[in-house]
C-alpha cells in the first residue's frame, strides 16, 4: 500500500477521498494514448502492469474478457467497461437487441414510439438470418463464416458534395437504474472525395474513417477531414433554420436513449463499471439520423490539435463524473461538457440561454453541438460544492 502523497494538481483543488483512506488514487491503464496523459496529469499514482492494487483501471476489452470475472474488487474500485458491453457494441447483437426492443415497444406501447425506434438500417446476419443448415450426425464441417449486411443509405446529407458521419460520446455510469450523460462536443468525419454511387467500391468516397481517409493520395494533414459538432449545428441551422435542426437533435436523443434501453435488461450491471460509448450517426438528405454503430473503445488518439483538446477535455470530464475523489454531490445535471440526459427517466433542462443559438424547444437536458464553457462551469461547480460543504447547506 502506498504512502499518502499530496497530488500535484494544476487546479489547486484538495481532493476528498472515497474508500481510499488518506492515500492518493492509484490507477492502471492499458492504453498508450490521450487517456494515459490525462490520468498522469491528475497527480495520481500509476501502478505497474503486473500489479493489481488499483482504484481505477482503464482496461482494454481483452482484459475484461480474460480477467474481470476472476477479480475481487473493493467497493470504491472503478473499471471502464461493463462485463458484456458487446451486447450494444457488436453490430449483430446491437441489431438483434434493437429488433427485440422494437417488438416489445410495439406490443406494450404502440405505433408512436415504434416510429421513434426506426433509426437503424435494415440489417441481416448471414447466413443465419437467411437459412440454417441442417446438422447431420458425424458432420464435422466448420460452420460457415458470418457476415453482417446492412442496407446502404443511398442519399446521405452532403456538405461540399462530400459524405460525413458524426461521432457522439455517451457516458453510462449505471444500467440499473440507467444513468446516462451526453457530451456536448464531438465531431463530423468527412470523406476526402466527392460522393457518387457510380464508384461504390471506392473507400475514399464511402468510408469516413480517419484511418482510411488519411491514406488518400490528395489528403491534406494540415486541413484534416473533421468539423466540430458546433460547426455542423451552425451550418445546418443557417441552411435549414432552427426547427428542423432541433428536430434532428431530438431524434438523435431518441437514438441514444432507446439503444441503451434496448440492452438495459440484459446488460450485467456492476457498481464497479462505467462505459464511454462512441456513437456513429449518419444523417440522410431528409435530416433523418441513422445509427451506424456503437463503439465500446472509441479512438482516444488525437488526429490534430483540435482533436487533442476535445479528447483531453472529454476524458477529464469522464473522470470528474466517475468521481474517485468524492467531490460531487450526486445531484449534478451538468459536469463540464457532459449533460445528464437520463436518470431512471428523462432529465429535463432548466434553462437555455447561452447554451444554444436559442433555448431549445425540446425539454430534455441535452445540448449537443451547443456552446461548451466546460472549464468555467467546472470552476463554478466545484466552488459551489465547497461552499455548501463548509456551510453545511
Amino acid at each position: 500500500m502506498s504512502k499518502s502523497v499530496k497530488p500535484v494538481n494544476p487546479s489547486g483543488r484538495m481532493p476528498m477521498k472515497k474508500g481510499l483512506g488518506e492515500r492518493t488514487v492509484r490507477y492502471k491503464c492499458s492504453m498508450q494514448n490521450t487517456i494515459l496523459e490525462v490520468l498522469r496529469s491528475r497527480g495520481w499514482v500509476e501502478v505497474k502492469e503486473d500489479e493489481n492494487d488499483f482504484d481505477l483501471f482503464w482496461a482494454d476489452r481483452g482484459w475484461m474478457r480474460e480477467y474481470f470475472d476472476q477479480c475481487f474488487m473493493e467497493d470504491h474500485v472503478r473499471i471502464n467497461h461493463f462485463r458484456n458491453h458487446y451486447e450494444l457494441t457488436r453490430k449483430n447483437l446491437m441489431v438483434k437487441n434493437l429488433k427485440r426492443y422494437k417488438k416489445t415497444m410495439d406490443r406494450d406501447v404502440g405505433k408512436i414510439d415504434i416510429v421513434r425506434c426506426d433509426f437503424f438500417p435494415t440489417t441481416f446476419e448471414l447466413p443465419s438470418d437467411i437459412y440454417r443448415p441442417r446438422e447431420e450426425k458425424g458432420d464435422e464441417k466448420e460452420p460457415p463464416e458470418t457476415y453482417i449486411v446492412s442496407k446502404y443509405i443511398e442519399r446521405p446529407y452532403l456538405i461540399g458534395g462530400r459524405k460525413f458521419d458524426l461521432r457522439v460520446y455517451v457516458l453510462v455510469t449505471s444500467y440499473v437504474p440507467l444513468k446516462a450523460w451526453l457530451y456536448r462536443e464531438g465531431f463530423a468525419r468527412f470523406s476526402n472525395t466527392r460522393f457518387s454511387l457510380e464508384s461504390i467500391d471506392d473507400t475514399y468516397v464511402h468510408l469516413t474513417n480517419v484511418a482510411v481517409q488519411k491514406t488518400a493520395p490528395d489528403y491534406d494533414p494540415d486541413k484534416g477531414c473533421k468539423w466540430s459538432l458546433q460547426q455542423i449545428r451552425q451550418y445546418l441551422t443557417a441552411k435549414h433554420g432552427l426547427e428542423p435542426v432541433e428536430d434532428l437533435v431530438r431524434q438523435m436523443n431518441d437514438i441514444f436513449i432507446h439503444s441503451l434501453l434496448s440492452v438495459q435488461k440484459i446488460m450485467i450491471n456492476d457498481k464497479h463499471c462505467f462505459e464511454l460509448y462512441g456513437y456513429d450517426i449518419l444523417i440522410d438528405v431528409n435530416l433523418k439520423p441513422w445509427l451506424i454503430e456503437v463503439n465500446a473503445s472509441p479512438s482516444l488518439s488525437a488526429s490534430g490539435p483540435d482533436d487533442y483538446i476535445l479528447k483531453m477535455g472529454l476524458l477529464q470530464d469522464v473522470l470528474h463524473i466517475v468521481d474517485m475523489e468524492n467531490r460531487l454531490t450526486g445531484k449534478e445535471k451538468r459536469v463540464g461538457g457532459f449533460d445528464l440526459m437520463w436518470d431512471d427517466g428523462p432529465v429535463f433542462a432548466e434553462e437555455g440561454g447561452l447554451d444554444c443559438i436559442s433555448p431549445p424547444s425540446y425539454s430534455t437536458n441535452t445540448f449537443l453541438g451547443c456552446y461548451d464553457d466546460r472549464k468555467k462551469q467546472l470552476r463554478n461547480l466545484f466552488k459551489q460544492i465547497m461552499v455548501q460543504r463548509k456551510t453545511g447547506t
